[in-house]
């Protein structure tokens, strides 16, 4: 494949990252190794999986790479939803990272529709 940073699916999955980074900053002390944990692995996985597949193999690895960042972006969505009903963040907040995850789910299924349409 190309340079992952090019790619706009990887581009905004590390923002999604970041932002879910800045979010968990309020959440209990007691959630540092518990929801924190969870969330910043399964956000920072989105594009770490992009990346990775991106950098090893054609364009099966690839494929197969989005269906992980796939999997951690669903994951992510069900945490978003659970620190929402623990009140650890706020509707707004909430809806606001949710939507950029389904976007980000979006443009993965894309760019894997077109890889699989490619071989």
């Amino acid at each position: 494949m190309k340079d992952y940073r090019k790619l706009k699916v990887w581009e905004k999955s590390h923002k999604l990252a970041l932002e879910v980074y800045k979010a968990t900053l309020e959440f209990p002390k007691t959630e540092v190794y518990g929801l924190v944990s969870q969330m910043r692995r399964a956000a920072s996985s989105i594009p770490s999986n992009i990346a990775e597949g991106s950098g090893v193999g054609g364009d099966a690895e690839l494929a197969r790479f989005l269906r992980i960042a796939m999997g951690s972006a669903s994951e992510l969505k069900y945490q978003l939803l659970l620190a929402r009903d623990l009140k650890y963040v706020d509707e707004v907040a909430f809806l606001n990272l949710n939507t950029k995850a389904d976007e980000i789910q979006k443009m993965i299924t894309s760019l894997h529709k077109r890889l699989q349409a490619n071989r």
